[in-house]
């Protein structure tokens, strides 16, 4: 197993490399650059999406106009016209442009390696320091959805596999499939109308995951305003987490039950508690389980931007989407770092979880 690990530790290299690589080379052709957003400002216009190298049109030819002479200049950047070259090379600098790409890709990987994410470009604050004040919104709504979704999916599904074929397990069913269906963010929107103070009773808080007296409280009342505030976000979220786990869990009983050790068990006159949840238990949760690092990362990050937008809580989801429209590039980088190398180590911890719960599974044996 030591050598497996050491494999795949090795192959995390060069794929985060890849990874960062693909990135890097689309970021080089994105429009409206760090320097185009200062330009923009200075200039009092927005900067296009579309056009990053722009060379003529009624707009510049006002701009060289009104800022007399810089006719000479051609810069590569939108809205440059007019300016001082040397104030252009002073913002290049700043920002790492001044250097080829590969080396600014290069200095980059070799900061990376070193956890060194460098500071935001449009705010005042390093970016780890940034990441780590948006984690407890992003930790908070990732990990009780999760802890939610399988306290509920995993007996739910095993009630279904017992009662496989019965009223129970049709209109379970039926239930799940439309929360399956339900878009979480216009449930967001509905619970919001329902029960924030949107149009009917205002039961539950709106914005954050504390109250502005927070501070004040004592920690019984913190940890109740910490949870109310909880509420809504993860109901919105949780909706469709349950059919997976609870029809993954269901059909993972079902084959368990039908296998001959069960019958075996039976006959020997063990109870049918005692058969469920001594012997198919364990070999029946073993995909399920095993999962739960990489359903706790999904949940983590993925579909919690909109959540986030709508209940506004200021978390990782958020502050990329942001960072990805500001150009703020040291953000954005830094999180798909960070993202990227968290998969790919939960990956590795999933796997070994499998071994863990099935000592049968060698991957030793693989090639990787």
């Amino acid at each position: 197993m030591g050598a497996y690990i050491l494999r795949r530790l090795l192959l995390m290299i060069p794929t985060i490399i890849g990874i960062m690589a693909i990135n890097f080379a689309i970021i080089q052709f994105a429009p409206g650059g760090p320097i185009e957003q200062i330009i923009a400002k200075l200039q009092g216009t927005d900067v296009s999406a579309t056009s990053r190298f722009s060379g003529g049109g009624g707009d510049f030819a006002g701009q060289q106009a009104q800022a007399g002479g810089g006719e000479g200049i051609g810069s590569k950047y939108r809205g440059a016209q007019g300016l001082d070259p040397e104030f252009i090379k002073s913002l290049e600098k700043q920002f790492g442009f001044d250097k080829p790409p590969l080396t600014r890709f290069g200095d980059m990987l070799w900061n990376y390696a070193r956890f060194d994410f460098g500071e935001s470009y449009f705010r005042d604050i390093s970016v780890i320091d940034l990441i780590k004040e948006k984690l407890p919104v992003s930790i908070s709504l990732g990990l009780w959805m999760t802890l939610l979704s399988y306290g509920i999916s995993i007996p739910l599904g095993v009630r279904k596999a017992v009662k496989d074929g019965s009223r129970f397990d049709v209109w379970t069913s039926g239930v799940i499939v439309i929360g399956y269906a339900i878009p979480g963010f216009l449930f967001a929107v509905l619970l919001i109308v329902l029960f924030a103070g949107g149009s009917y009773w205002d039961w539950f808080p709106l914005r954050g995951l504390t109250s502005d007296n927070w501070e004040s409280l004592s920690w019984p009342a913190r940890i109740l305003d910490y949870f109310w505030h909880l509420v809504l976000p993860l109901i919105a979220m949780a909706l469709s987490a349950f059919a997976t786990t609870t029809l993954l869990t269901k059909n993972s009983f079902l084959d368990e039950i039908r296998k001959q050790y069960v019958v075996t068990a039976r006959a020997k006159g063990l109870s049918e508690r005692k058969v469920l949840y001594g012997h198919v238990f364990r070999n029946a949760m073993l995909i399920v389980i095993a999962g739960f690092p990489g359903a706790f990362i999904s949940s983590f990050f993925a579909g919690s931007l909109l959540i986030e937008t709508i209940f506004s809580l200021d978390g990782i989801g958020l502050l990329s989407y942001e960072s990805v429209l500001n150009r703020d590039y040291p953000v954005v980088f830094a999180t798909l770092y960070i993202f990227s190398l968290l998969s790919l180590v939960v990956a590795l911890i999933t796997d070994l979880t499998y071994t863990w719960i099935d000592p049968r599974i060698d991957f030793e044996s693989r090639k990787v």
